[in-house]
């Protein structure tokens, strides 16, 4: 299933950029699980299942830390739970902004993560090649060059294993040795790489005057209504925000805003613009599943 990115990459940039952006900013607890359970699900609808567990082994472990390191530095607060031998006193108000930063950092993980299978390098020179071409270029073979880096280092690590020069064969010294092997190897291959590409693009013509941009994508009818709702949602709940409906502070104490029907309905559209995708996903395969019953 990933079916969001068949929408235009206007599309995809300005829903990851509100998303992103949302989850640094909103610290609100509300906020925080919604933006992380949307993350997290998404993340998982689009790389399977074996994301689930890769994300929980690093989440888990960053959010018990997180909320541990962060008394030991912070004692701002109100409310003291102990005293520890320093003389310092730990805080409930420290300890819950230590679990709350560490969801933000988690979800935005799990956001950036989505981004980068839906963002390709050629929706960035969509986007951008016209305006700012030389930045969208770097842009895209940087997010090229990551996977590329990535199976390239699978590719030497395991011909080197089958020659017994592998990182965990050898003593100290020898992994070492192997590392630093397979290190060289791998840059030596991404000077190269650098060179045929540029190879490739001066052939091509990159640079020269009157040089047209060519892109497969079309703005249609769905992508003015995708564009409208995250035009419409993001307003809904920065004015939302402005008027302190997510407001959330923990420091000297604990106090969130007052809790009414508008709070509730910004909260609900905070949540409709996280889950969008997710939702998105759901309708088409429902909609797959029953045309596949008729058949």
């Amino acid at each position: 299933m990933n079916e969001f990115k068949t929408y235009h990459p206007i599309v995809n940039f300005i829903y990851f950029v509100l998303v992103i952006g949302f989850s640094c900013v909103f610290m609100h607890p509300v906020c925080l699980a919604v933006s992380l359970v949307c993350g997290f699900t998404y993340s998982v609808m689009l790389k399977g299942k074996r994301t689930a567990r890769t994300n929980l082994l690093y989440m888990l472990p960053m959010m018990l830390a997180m909320a541990l390191i962060n008394p030991a530095f912070n004692h701002e607060g109100v409310t003291i739970i102990e005293y520890l031998p320093s003389g310092n006193p730990l805080t409930l108000e420290s300890i819950l902004y230590g679990f709350s930063a560490a969801v933000r950092l988690i979800s935005v993980i799990c956001w950036f993560s989505c981004c980068n299978e839906i963002m390709t390098s050629d929706k960035f020179i969509c986007l951008f090649g016209r305006v700012i071409p030389s930045l969208s270029l770097i842009l895209s073979m940087t997010l090229r060059f990551v996977p590329k880096f990535t199976a390239q280092l699978k590719i030497v690590t395991n011909a080197q294993r089958c020659i017994g020069r592998d990182i965990t064969c050898g003593s100290i010294i020898k992994r070492a040795k192997h590392g630093l092997t397979i290190l060289s190897i791998m840059v030596t291959w991404a000077l190269e790489n650098s060179i045929e590409t540029a190879d490739s693009m001066k052939s091509r013509g990159y640079g020269l005057p009157g040089r047209t941009a060519f892109s497969i994508f079309s703005f249609d009818k769905r992508d003015k209504i995708a564009l409208s709702w995250l035009v419409l949602s993001s307003v809904y709940i920065l004015v939302g925000s402005r008027v302190g409906s997510m407001y959330f502070r923990f420091f000297p104490g604990i106090k969130a805003g007052g809790f009414s029907a508008y709070s509730l309905s910004v909260f609900i559209a905070y949540f409709l613009l996280c889950a969008g995708p997710v939702i998105i996903e759901l309708w088409e395969a429902r909609k797959w599943n029953a045309i596949k019953s008729k058949i």
